[in-house]
């Protein structure tokens, strides 16, 4: 199946959770925990999240837990090149949203990706070996093509799609935590 269409699918899949709210809460914690549990998460000291859409995974428990632990939470600005910069947010974080409409952190300063121990990385569709689709600006793609660092994702058993072929440019996230 092509991107196109599994793209679609997965977005009518998650649009499909957002309208089961009790559902999609009892996976997002369970997500959550297996993450906090994880030892990528407990020696991670500077992690990269982006700010969700709506029937987005709600990364919001991620930051209030980062911020608890002291650790240093980053957020993606993406740039005209079609490149991601990250930056330093705290709880009084000013957000706009952009032209993708993403919100995206406003005089936040940056930060240089060599330092991110761990990149929650995004996205629609999901195989269980790692590979992803995301919304197609290739935004992810180029950057974890000079990241050494640690990924995962957050990932509904709504988004797994094991019908398509990873391109070779794709580039698998190298740990799921999936519900």
């Amino acid at each position: 199946m092509e991107k196109v269409r599994l793209r679609k699918l997965g977005l009518a899949n998650l649009k499909w959770l957002h309208d089961h709210p009790v559902l999609k809460e009892q996976k997002e914690t369970e997500i959550s925990q297996a993450l906090f549990n994880d030892p990528a998460w407990q020696k991670a000291q500077t992690i990269a999240i982006t700010k969700p859409l709506d029937f987005e995974f709600d990364t919001h428990i991620l930051l209030n837990r980062g911020w608890q632990e002291e650790k240093q939470i980053l957020m993606p600005i993406a740039g005209t090149a079609r490149q991601l910069t990250f930056h330093s947010v705290t709880p009084k974080t000013r957000f706009e949203k952009s032209a993708f409409g993403v919100d995206e952190p406003v005089a936040a300063p940056e930060v240089m990706a060599e330092i991110i121990d761990l990149v929650v990385v995004p996205g629609i569709v999901f195989t269980h070996e790692g590979f992803r689709i995301g919304f197609g600006g290739g935004f992810y793609d180029r950057f974890l093509q000079h990241y050494q660092g640690e990924t995962c994702s957050l990932v509904f058993s709504e988004q797994i799609q094991e019908n398509w072929q990873a391109e070779s440019f794709d580039l698998p996230v190298k740990r799921l935590f999936i519900s």
